[in-house]
């Protein structure tokens, strides 16, 4: 199976090894960032596709899913 962002081989069902740690990284920090924040879940994604901190992998990956929720 490919990963759903790049086309690498997946390790689980969505995502390559790369694609899978940042997804992992954006699930864990997301409590810290509601906490402190108090936004939602969409609003959270759109803040790390916006921050230029950011990495590819982890915009990449909050892009899909901000995608992946529209539908």
């Amino acid at each position: 199976m490919k990963c759903k962002i790049c086309e690498r081989e997946a390790v689980n069902s969505e995502y390559c090894e790369l694609h899978g740690k940042a997804h992992q990284n954006l699930m864990e920090r997301y409590e810290a960032w509601k906490k402190a924040l108090g936004i939602s879940w969409k609003e959270y994604l759109n803040e790390i596709v916006k921050n230029p901190l950011t990495g590819e992998w982890a915009k990449e990956v909050a892009q899909h899913l901000i995608e992946k929720e529209g539908k």
